[in-house]
């Protein structure tokens, strides 16, 4: 297609194009006649800027938060329509907010190469083999569940602080000899690119269109979020309301977490379960019901300690607080069962081919979740851990029994 015969099928009247920072020369003709056409032009202001000699309509710069501009967009159904976006569109990008409103049938996107792929083939580094972690907008521990050893990650910054606070928490963490690049201005005349460790971090002129390419080097002390369930109890801070490692991993397997789903945490604790749960996958979503808020604020410290900053904590008492909750795909019961009614409660929240997972240490409780068994079937179990330890003086082990656990499993109709 040629500039001159390149339009906007009637149909696709919304034309989402992705930019970079070399402007203008590096958009195809088809991407600047979509441009130069377009009634409106929506972008970033730096979009805009990059653009400028091709905008013949009216112009718009993203308001906060960027969703109210979408009735202003909709307006224009049918009429040509632009929207300029960094790189991929749908790669960390506007793509995925302008469909929540509009048909892909009524769109066409240009991509642009991310700052991803550009970031890689400055390092040679291969994306399939590479992490991708979005730090925009959003809380800086998310990479902390990313932090393996050896493993590579590239890093959206939120601002040009984020690569210094990104190495002070791997110098925290015990990975300072980590490798960190900086890269910034990717694409264009002012593109930049250097490396240090980060224990050495110096830069203090990070321009904030940056990204971090990590090589994580760790240390044998360093605080690993390892990718079995069943973490050690001591990266956990707790005041003695904590699933111990053990009988959490058999949790874990017992809840049979699945991608996207929802936990509803009940009796949060320190909220081993409900961070495990996130931990599990990315797209996982929990909310941990605690009543108390010293407990609350704990279990926040601990999920932000653990790569999850995403765990919504809800205070209150259940199972009042489950009202206005959405539903969840599985329940976690670990506190509470003095309460009669609890469990009823929560069967009746699950949605259908829900799991109910439900740990008891008392008598009493224990007796609750045999009447939910017999009137719900599933499984009941009990869990009895074991661990050596010393008998007195000299070098003499016995087994220290736990506190046995029952635990009551159940899928819902």
């Amino acid at each position: 297609m040629t500039a001159e015969g390149a339009t906007c099928p009637a149909t696709r009247w919304l034309s989402i194009v992705g930019i970079g920072e070399d402007g203008v020369a590096g958009l195809s003709p088809v991407a600047r006649q979509l441009i130069s056409s377009a009634e409106l032009v929506l972008g970033g202001k730096r979009h805009l800027a990059l653009a400028g000699e091709l905008i013949r309509g009216r112009q718009v710069s993203w308001p906060s938060p960027i969703g109210k501009v979408l009735p202003e967009i909709e307006k224009q159904r049918g009429r040509p329509v632009a929207v300029l976006a960094s790189g991929d569109p749908f790669h960390y990008g506007v793509g995925d907010m302008l469909m929540r409103s509009i048909a892909v049938e009524e769109t066409i996107c240009l991509p642009h190469p991310s700052s991803f792929s550009l970031a890689a083939s400055r390092l040679g580094w291969s994306l399939q083999d590479v992490t991708p972690v979005s730090l925009h907008g959003r809380a800086l521990e998310h990479v902390v569940r990313h932090l393996q050893p050896r493993a590579r990650l590239l890093a959206l910054s939120w601002d040009g602080g984020t690569p210094a606070k990104l190495a002070a928490l791997l110098v925290a963490r015990g990975m300072g000899a980590s490798t960190l690049t900086v890269l910034e201005s990717l694409g264009g005349p002012k593109e930049r690119v250097r490396t240090t460790t980060a224990d050495a971090f110096a830069f203090t002129d990070v321009v904030p269109l940056n990204i971090i390419a990590l090589d994580v080097v760790a240390s044998a002390e360093a605080q690993v979020v390892t990718l079995a369930p069943g973490l050690d109890d001591a990266l956990f801070e707790h005041d003695g309301q904590l699933t111990k490692r053990d009988i959490r991993a058999v949790t874990l397997s017992s809840l049979a977490p699945r991608q996207g789903e929802l936990l509803w945490d009940v009796g949060l604790g320190a909220g081993s379960i409900a961070i495990e749960w996130l931990l599990r996958h990315p797209s996982m979503r929990a909310i941990g019901i605690e009543e108390g808020a010293e407990r609350a604020a704990r279990a926040a410290r601990n999920a932000a300690a653990l790569g999850t900053p995403d765990l919504q904590i809800v205070r209150g008492a259940a199972p009042e607080a489950f009202a206005g909750l959405p539903t969840p795909d599985a329940i976690f019961v670990g506190g509470g069962l003095s309460d009669p009614g609890l469990l009823d409660a929560a069967w009746t929240a699950l949605k259908p081919g829900g799991r109910l997972v439900a740990n008891a240490v008392s008598l009493q409780s224990e007796a609750r979740l045999i009447d939910c068994f017999q009137k719900h079937g599933g499984e009941i179990t009990r869990l009895q851990v074991a661990k050596a330890g010393h008998a007195g003086a000299g070098n003499v082990f016995v087994w220290r029994h736990a506190t046995p656990v029952t635990q009551w499993r159940a899928r819902k109709p």
